[in-house]
C-alpha cells in the first residue's frame, strides 16, 4: 500500500544525478546517403556537442572527437552548425567559431581562419566547389555585421554575396546552380514579425545578379525557403495568418499550396529548423501544429493535398529526407525526445537515439500531461498543459491539495510541449502539480494568438499564468495557498513580474531571467537588440512603460521568496540581471538564493549545473513552503 505523506515531500526515483546521467540534448538531424546524422548535447562531457552517424546497417559512430564541440554562436542561439554532403562534413567549432572539414583524411582541419567571425546555416555549391553560409562579424566597434558569403572549400577564402541587410538565413542554391535564395529582416522585426524572400541568379564570375523579392515584409512571416528536386521554390508564410506552404511557379506566381488552420512553421530562434522536407520531387514530408499537438503528413505536390499519417509521436520538428528516408526528432507524453528514423515503403519508425532512458520501472513515476483550454482576460482562452502528481508508492492526506508548479515558458515566442520530460517528473514524482501555459504570445497558435503580447508583454502572460493557475485551483487540482512560478529566460522575466505585480504566488524561481527592461534594452545582444521593440514599445520614447513593467522598479511588490539560476558568460541575459533583483529583494528582507555558474551562457549544458541548480530549487521549496521535510 502507498505510503501516506504530504505533498512536496515524497521520495522519488527521478534524481538530479539520474536524469544527467542518462540524458542528453539532441540537435538537428540530416540524412545522406542512407545515413542518418544528429548532434548530442552531453552534460557529462561539460555540454559537449558531439556530430553522431548511424548508417542503414544499424552501426553508430561519433565523428567529431573530443574537444571539438558542434556548436555555432551566431545569434548567440545558433543553429545550423554543421553540413553534411556524402563522405565530406563541414562544422563549426564552439571554442573558435571556425568553420572545420572532415573527410575521412584523418582529424578536422580548419578551414576558415581565426578571427571574430561567426558562421550557420551552411549550403553546398558543388558546382563552385564553395559554401554557401551565413557569417556574423563581430570585429567591428558597433553591434555585428551579418552577410551572406560564399566559402571555398579548398582555401578557406571568403566573398561576401549579400549584404545590406540587419540579418540573413537560409542561404540555398537550386539543384541547377544557377539559382540562390535567401531570407532577410531588419531591425526592429524579429524573423516571427516579418522577413523577405529573396532569389537571384548566380552570375558567370559567381556574384548573385538580378536579385528580387519574392514574398514577405514587415506584417509576414517567411520561414523555410527549399528547392525542390526539380528546381522549384517552396516556403512558408504566415500571410493568411497560419504558417501554411506556398510555391513560388516557373511565371513567378505563388501558390498557397497547403491550405490550413494549422501551422506548418516555427518562431526562428535558431538557424536550421525544418517543417518539411522532400522524399523527392511529387512528395513532401512536412509537421503541423494543431491544438492537439504536432502531426505528419505528406503532401502531394501536384494538388497541395496533405495527407495525414499515423504517428505514435505528438511532438515532431527537424525533418530531413531522401527518397525512402524520412528521419525527425520525435516526442510524445510517452516517449522522451528521440531521433527516429521512417521507411517510407513500409511506414517503419525506428528509434535511433532516446535523449533520456526511461524504463518501465521508472515510467511509473512519469505523469501524465493533460491538456486544458481555460478563460483569461479580454472574454479570450489560453491554453496549457497539467501535470497532477504522480508517485505509486505514496499517497496524500484526503484533505490536502498538491502544491503548483507554473511553469512560463522562453521566448516568449515558445511553445510548452507535452513530451516526456525527467526535469518535470524530479517534480511531480514528488507531490508536486505542474501546469505549464501557452501564455498568449505562445507559439503553435496563428499569428494572431502570437500577437496577443505585442505592446503587452508583462500583462498577458501575467494573466494568463495566474488565470491557469486559479483555474486548476478551482477545479481543486492546486493549493490556492501553495503556488510557485518559475521560468526561464523571458520566462524568468514573466515569473519576476508576476511576483512583482500580483499577489498570487508564494515562490518563485528564475533561471536567467529579466528583471529591469530598460536594461536589457541598452545591454544585450545584436539579434534581440530591438525586440522589446514589439513586446514593450520603442526605446527610450516609451521609458516611462519599460519602467512600469520592470520589476526591479517595483520590489516593494514582492512578497514571496525567490531563487536565481545564472550563466556567468550570458550575452542574452547578463549576470547584473539577477545581481540587480536578488540584491534588491535581499535588502526588502526576503529570502533569496543566487546561484552564478561559471563556463555557462543562456541555458546549462554541464551535468554539474543542472543538478545543483534542480536539487537547490528544491530545497528552496522545502524551506520556504512546504508542510513537511523531503525524504531522500
Amino acid at each position: 500500500m502507498p505510503a501516506t505523506a504530504p505533498y512536496g515531500s515524497w521520495k522519488s526515483p527521478v534524481t538530479s544525478d539520474r536524469i544527467v546521467a542518462d540524458s542528453v540534448r539532441l540537435g538537428g538531424v540530416s540524412v545522406s546517403e542512407g545515413a542518418v546524422y544528429w548532434l548530442e548535447g552531453r552534460p557529462e562531457e561539460e555540454g559537449r556537442y558531439a556530430l553522431v552517424r548511424e548508417g542503414s546497417d544499424g552501426v553508430r559512430k561519433d565523428l567529431t572527437p573530443a574537444p571539438f564541440n558542434v556548436r555555432t554562436r551566431a545569434h548567440e542561439y545558433g543553429g545550423g552548425a554543421y553540413l553534411v554532403d556524402g563522405g565530406r562534413i563541414w562544422f563549426v567549432n564552439n571554442a573558435d567559431q571556425r568553420v572545420y572539414v572532415l573527410d575521412g583524411a584523418g582529424a578536422p582541419r580548419a578551414l576558415t581562419a581565426e578571427g571574430e567571425r561567426r558562421f550557420a546555416d551552411m549550403a553546398l555549391d558543388a558546382g563552385r566547389n564553395r559554401l554557401l553560409a551565413v557569417r556574423e562579424d563581430h570585429g567591428g566597434s558597433g553591434e555585428a555585421v551579418n552577410t551572406i558569403v560564399a566559402i571555398d572549400i579548398e582555401s578557406g577564402e571568403q566573398r561576401v554575396l549579400v549584404d545590406g541587410a540587419d540579418f540573413y538565413s537560409d542561404p540555398k542554391i537550386s539543384p541547377d546552380g544557377r539559382s540562390v535564395c535567401w531570407l532577410e529582416w531588419r531591425h526592429p522585426n524579429m524573423p516571427w514579425d516579418g522577413t523577405e524572400l529573396w532569389v537571384a541568379t548566380v552570375g558567370s564570375r559567381g556574384g548573385l545578379d538580378d536579385p528580387r523579392k519574392v514574398a514577405g515584409g514587415d506584417a509576414e512571416s517567411v520561414f523555410q525557403p527549399r528547392w525542390s528536386p526539380d528546381g522549384r521554390l517552396y516556403f512558408v508564410s504566415d500571410c493568411s495568418g497560419w504558417w501554411n506552404l506556398y510555391r513560388r511557379e516557373a511565371d513567378g506566381a505563388v501558390t498557397h499550396l497547403v491550405k490550413t488552420e494549422a501551422e506548418l512553421g516555427y518562431p526562428q530562434w535558431v538557424f536550421g529548423w525544418s517543417v518539411y522536407a522532400f522524399e523527392d520531387a511529387e512528395t513532401i514530408w512536412a509537421t503541423y501544429h494543431t491544438r492537439d499537438g504536432w502531426r505528419l503528413g505528406r503532401v502531394r505536390t501536384s494538388t497541395g493535398e496533405l495527407e495525414p499519417v499515423e504517428c505514435p509521436y505528438t511532438d515532431l520538428s527537424s525533418l530531413a529526407a531522401e527518397p525512402g528516408l524520412l528521419a525527425f526528432h520525435g516526442g510524445s507524453p510517452a516517449a522522451a525526445d528521440a531521433v527516429v528514423r521512417l521507411d517510407s515503403a513500409t511506414r517503419r519508425f525506428r528509434t535511433l537515439r532516446q535523449s533520456a532512458v526511461v524504463d518501465e520501472e521508472l515510467r511509473r513515476y512519469v505523469s501524465t500531461p493533460e491538456g486544458m483550454e481555460f478563460s483569461t482576460e479580454g472574454g479570450l482562452s489560453a491554453h496549457a498543459f497539467y501535470y497532477p502528481p504522480q508517485n505509486p508508492d505514496f499517497e496524500a492526506p484526503a484533505d490536502e491539495k498538491p502544491p503548483l508548479i507554473v511553469v512560463s515558458h522562453g521566448g516568449p515566442t515558445a511553445q510548452a510541449s507535452p513530451t516526456l520530460d525527467l526535469r518535470k517528473a524530479y517534480w511531480t514524482s514528488r507531490g508536486f502539480a505542474i501546469v505549464d501555459v501557452n501564455y498568449g504570445g505562445s507559439s503553435g497558435f496563428g499569428r494572431a494568438y502570437r500577437e496577443r503580447l505585442a505592446g503587452r508583454w508583462g500583462i498577458v502572460d501575467i494573466d494568463d499564468c495566474v488565470n491557469a493557475a486559479r483555474h486548476l485551483a478551482d477545479l481543486g487540482k492546486a493549493d490556492p495557498e501553495r503556488l510557485i512560478i518559475r521560468g526561464g529566460s523571458a520566462g524568468g522575466y514573466t515569473t519576476l513580474a508576476a511576483l512583482a505585480f500580483r499577489d498570487v504566488f508564494r515562490a518563485g524561481a528564475s533561471y536567467y531571467g529579466i528583471g529591469d527592461l530598460e536594461a536589457l534594452a541598452k545591454d544585450t545582444h545584436k539579434f534581440e537588440s530591438r525586440y522589446l521593440d514589439k513586446l514593450v514599445g520603442p526605446y527610450p520614447a516609451d521609458k516611462a512603460v519599460y519602467e512600469e513593467r520592470s520589476p526591479i522598479r517595483h520590489v516593494e511588490g514582492f512578497n514571496a521568496p525567490v531563487i536565481f539560476f545564472q550563466g556567468a558568460e550570458d550575452r542574452v541575459v547578463p549576470p547584473e540581471q539577477a545581481e540587480s533583483m536578488a540584491a534588491a529583494l535581499r535588502r526588502r528582507g526576503l529570502p533569496v538564493g543566487y546561484f552564478l555558474f561559471d563556463g555557462e551562457q543562456h541555458g546549462f549544458r554541464k551535468a554539474e549545473n543542472i543538478k545543483r541548480s534542480l536539487d537547490a530549487e528544491l530545497y528552496f521549496y522545502a524551506s520556504v513552503l512546504l508542510r513537511a521535510p523531503l525524504r531522500f
